[in-house]
């Protein structure tokens, strides 16, 4: 059974590694905003189709990270660095708005982490 504190906690994570809203990772993933929130409010747990729909849009994702917390997050590439992938955020008003960033992680907890606007 998945602890929904924790897996909020771990859905804030994603959210805050992209730099993105609740409302925009609804969006997204294709769900309703409510769901975003009824989850991080602790008043629904997630479904599976939720938490398939995460993993297939955000690639760096770890299915068995995002359900109990073991794993990686993002995603182990190799012996000493993560996954991460370029990431393109559209503002919800007329303007677009577009953001590159990516962070490469080390096992030794130091990243590098490269931001274009």
């Amino acid at each position: 059974m998945i602890n929904g504190d924790e897996f909020t906690n771990r859905l804030k994570k994603i959210m805050d590694y992209y730099a993105i809203s609740a409302a925009l990772f609804a969006d997204k993933i294709g769900v309703q905003r409510s769901s975003i929130s009824h989850i991080l409010s602790g008043r629904n747990k997630p479904s599976l189709d939720f938490i398939l729909k995460i993993t297939s849009v955000f690639e760096e994702v770890d299915l068995y990270w995002l359900v109990d917390g073991k794993g990686h997050f993002p995603k182990l590439v190799s012996n000493n660095t993560f996954s991460s992938a370029p990431l393109s955020v559209e503002s919800s008003n007329a303007d677009e708005k577009k953001i590159q960033r990516i962070v490469v992680f080390y096992t030794d907890g130091t990243f590098d982490e490269y931001m274009k606007y």
